[in-house]
């Protein structure tokens, strides 16, 4: 039995704040799947039923605790509608236009710190490819997900790291339109093709 007070703390305006340091904490030590809302609420002083109330799902908590400008499952979700063998070029696309926008980039060059301290490795493997990106796996109805979707993932991180952490050019430098044509046809192949 929870020994968290139940509903918000007395006199605290802060406690959505409190919830979401509690949630990267636990995230970062513990992953995705090691986490629950009743160790997020005890951590931050809360009843479990406060964390729903700001924040829905665990899911939509470990997104929130990202704390980036946009629900990449939203984004993503919609770039990737339609057929799966075009999903590689639209997911490409977004994805590239989303981390070139001036207005996104410090928040998700902070999440790729983030992930390069210590227990980061988790926010990716626990929480990121099992929240985000196999469910994009699923709903492209594509077979072996558990496999494809690290092998897409493989070639969107390399290319943070070069285009946006490093800038290695001439990566750094290419169009949307360039990059698109460049990496969709292996992207594809992950998705889609065979994998002998």
């Amino acid at each position: 039995m929870s020994t968290a007070p139940r509903g918000r703390r007395p006199g605290r305006p802060d406690t959505k704040t409190a919830i979401l340091v509690a949630a990267r904490e636990r995230f970062a030590a513990a992953g995705f799947g090691g986490t629950t809302i009743r160790a997020i609420a005890t951590a931050a002083g809360v009843d479990a039923a406060l964390v729903h109330h700001y924040f829905g799902s665990k899911d939509d908590l470990f997104v929130a605790a990202l704390e980036l400008p946009i629900d990449p499952r939203v984004v993503i979700g919609a770039a990737v509608a339609g057929p799966a063998d075009e999903a590689a070029a639209k997911l490409l696309r977004t994805f590239v236009t989303v981390w070139d926008d001036p207005a996104f980039q410090p928040a998700l060059l902070a999440l790729v710190r983030r992930v390069l301290e210590p227990g980061g490795d988790t926010l990716i493997r626990d929480g990121f490819l099992p929240v985000v990106l196999l469910p994009i796996g699923e709903q492209l109805g594509i077979d072996d997900p558990d496999l494809r979707m690290p092998l897409v993932a493989s070639q969107v991180i390399g290319l943070i790291v070069a285009r946006y952490v490093v800038r290695v050019e001439p990566l750094a430098s290419l169009s949307v339109d360039e990059l698109v044509a460049i990496y969709a046809p292996t992207i594809q192949r992950y998705l889609t093709g065979s994998l002998a």
